[in-house]
């Protein structure tokens, strides 16, 4: 089937429409503009710099071309997918509303330092999220620079924060990455529900462009699955959002690890409205709570475990002290993480109190309400005198 694709000649009167194959099919006037738009000096020194230059447009993307524009940018693996594959069917509407046109999306992966993942000092861990958010950022917006200057349109919606609050509690990415990056053969979902690397495992920050042309080729579906099902990732959540079974409890993850992000700030900012004064307030919230949310506020909210990510053995590279010794790396890695005297954030009378009091009787708890819910009204009381 023939496509007419307009290209630009170099000549101001017309432009060619060509097949696929590149035979003429028609001349097009050029539109006419008005006559002060057209002695304009920018627009005079446009038709003047493609009148000296004139460059086709490149309709397909080299993806040799695009995979080094990639990594010289900072991004570890790359792959593009189509707008089209059947696994994006989901993401399609989003990503036409933010970018219109878009045919490719590209999801980069950028891998992330392992032991400072893995540190019970959290602060260590949260500074290394941060750190690889900046860079997987910077290299996207990179590359969206370089396209952009090749003649397409594209965009990098952020690989972290900021998102779409206008949309919570509901949808607020703009691109599912992690749909995108497995969609693009870059890894695959894990029990824990993190991808896994075929060789950097799940320590990674994913990225996703959004262009308007397609790429000559594509990357597929890997046909196995990285994650080892050792489950360590169940052993070591202090929450029990990750079951044996392969179950999920989204909601007790996002209670306790999201604790300084979205739900967990609006129940930290209604204890400061409906406490009666500074007394009472410092009776609800600790010093640490106060100086922690302060510190996510003042610089990046910061994660209160990840514990999953952190002990993952997935991975090429990632996975040979596992095999050399599974016991030494529990010792190293995981048992650290389950022995930490640290403070769990569950909703009371939740499957995550129950399991965080039979398994962690050394980590205190600390009843919230459960993150995406509404804390229900304080009711006044009428005064008694």
């Amino acid at each position: 089937m023939k496509s007419n694709l307009p290209r630009y000649t170099g000549n101001d009167t017309h432009v060619e429409c060509l097949t696929r194959e590149g035979t003429v099919t028609q001349r097009q006037d050029r539109p006419t503009l008005p006559a002060r738009l057209e002695a304009h000096p920018s627009v005079r020194a446009v038709r003047a710099r493609r009148a000296a230059s004139p460059r086709d447009p490149v309709e397909v993307i080299d993806a040799d071309w695009l995979r080094q524009l990639c990594l010289d940018a900072g991004a570890d693996d790359v792959a593009a997918v189509p707008l089209d594959h059947p696994d994006l069917a989901g993401e399609r509407p989003h990503v036409l509303a933010a970018l219109p046109g878009t045919r490719t999306l590209i999801s980069l992966v950028v891998r992330m330092n392992r032991d400072n993942v893995r540190s019970p000092a959290r602060s260590v861990a949260n500074q290394e999220f941060h750190r690889s958010g900046e860079i997987v950022n910077d290299a996207a917006r990179t590359i969206v620079q370089a396209l952009q200057d090749a003649g397409h349109r594209a965009i990098n919606p952020s690989a972290t924060f900021p998102m779409e609050m206008e949309g919570y509690p509901g949808r607020i990415w703009v691109v599912a990455h992690k749909t995108v990056a497995v969609a693009a053969g870059l890894g695959a979902m894990g029990v824990h529900r993190n991808v896994i690397h075929p060789r950097f495992g799940n320590f990674v920050l994913l990225a996703t462009l959004l262009v308007d042309a397609e790429v000559s080729r594509y990357g597929e579906p890997i046909d196995y699955n990285p994650c080892l099902e050792c489950k360590l990732c169940v052993a070591a959540c202090p929450i029990g959002a990750i079951k044996k079974d392969g179950g999920f409890d989204f909601l007790a993850c996002f209670t306790h690890n999201y604790r300084e992000f979205m739900g967990g700030f609006t129940d930290w900012a209604e204890t400061v409205a409906d406490s009666t004064d500074g007394p009472e307030f410092r009776s609800r919230v600790t010093d640490s709570e106060n100086a922690s949310m302060w510190q996510s506020l003042s610089f990046k909210a910061s994660y209160k475990a990840a514990y999953c990510m952190a002990v993952c053995p997935a991975g090429e590279d990632v996975l040979p002290p596992y095999l050399d010794d599974r016991k030494e790396f529990m010792d190293q890695v995981l048992r650290p993480l389950q022995d930490k005297v640290e403070t769990l954030y569950v909703a009371p009378g939740s499957p995550a109190e129950d399991h965080a009091r039979r398994r962690f009787p050394h980590k205190n708890l600390r009843h919230v309400p459960l993150a995406l819910h509404s804390r229900p009204e304080r009711r006044q009381e009428p005064d008694s005198e």
